[in-house]
């Protein structure tokens, strides 16, 4: 029986930790009866998806406010996590942040460490410090990567790279562990979240809200429901998988990159990048969007919802 799932999560100052994608991972698994552990900077946030996920069906739930980018917090979630349960079976890695922005128009490049601190260093410190107890349990680790890690699309370097090193770092682990921890790396494509929702880190280091430039950045490519793909993600590490990819579909991209990578990357320099000295508004991309007007079809009801806010 599992008593115990700990999910590293992470409340950025950058990011509205009520949009994020712990939420319905939280509540998938105390859906299952799961204990939780549940992390993030923002405390009274935390203590909402605690009383929900309750209210779902975990016996119990513990709240710690930490930032996993700070190795010392990660440490602390750990050891309050053990003293707590006293067995660890599942940590979830799922804290990140998105930038979209074109590398050479970014004005400093220092502003952007949070990428690779947030999105890779924080899921090496947590698991740096569960190794022990997810070895007494057998237990898994969940590893929210992302599609982005192979298909190498225009103003998301900085994201894709902190995500490839991520699913590299762990499918070497997982050689490491052998049967003693076992790992399931998630893949997924476009999933209702904040940067579907138009909100990223821009070229100047900030966070902004942009729905042109989601529009640009995900054009006609059909936005999972996030409650669908915490399903999967839950369905697939109970069931043992290595990978999960939601959609399913997007596994063919991987293929695309392996088997025709010029044709890939011809296709992407086409559709997301606009003439020299354009808008990015005029990228092909965003175009096709917007003559076919299929955001209504291929959106969220939630996105649309928050865009004509917005406007």
């Amino acid at each position: 029986m599992l008593l115990a799932r700990l999910l590293s999560l992470l409340g950025h100052p950058q990011a509205s930790a009520r949009t994020f994608f712990y939420l319905d991972l939280a509540y998938e698994y105390a859906r299952r009866g799961a204990c939780l552990a549940i992390a993030a900077r923002r405390e009274k946030s935390l203590l909402e998806v605690a009383e929900r996920a309750l209210d779902l069906g975990a016996p119990d739930v513990l709240v710690v406010p930490a930032d996993v980018s700070n190795v010392d917090d990660c440490r602390r979630i750990v050891d309050r996590t053990m003293s707590h349960f006293g067995r660890l079976d599942h940590l979830v890695n799922n804290a990140g942040v998105t930038a979209v922005a074109l590398f050479e128009e970014i004005e400093d490049i220092t502003n952007f460490r949070s990428i690779m601190d947030i999105n890779f260093w924080g899921s090496i410190y947590m698991t740096k410090f569960a190794i022990p107890y997810l070895r007494r349990s057998e237990g898994r680790i969940i590893v929210l990567s992302s599609a982005a890690s192979w298909i190498p699309a225009p103003r998301m370097s900085l994201y894709a790279a902190s995500k490839a090193a991520m699913t590299l770092f762990f499918e070497a682990l997982r050689i490491e562990f052998g049967r003693d921890i076992k790992i399931t790396l998630v893949t997924p494509g476009y999933v209702e979240s904040e940067m579907t929702q138009g909100k990223f880190i821009d070229k100047t280091g900030k966070v902004d809200v942009d729905p042109q430039m989601r529009d640009v950045q995900v054009s006609i490519i059909p936005v999972v429901k996030v409650e669908e793909c915490a399903k999967a993600i839950v369905n697939g590490a109970c069931r043992g998988e290595r990978y999960v990819t939601v959609p399913a579909w997007f596994k063919v991209t991987y293929l695309w990159k392996v088997f025709f990578p010029e044709v890939v990357e011809w296709i992407l320099r086409l559709l997301w990048l606009s003439s020299s000295g354009s808008s990015p508004e005029d990228a092909l991309s965003k175009k096709i969007l917007d003559y076919t007007g299929l955001q209504k079809v291929l959106y969220p009801e939630n996105i649309r919802e928050l865009e004509s806010k917005i406007k």
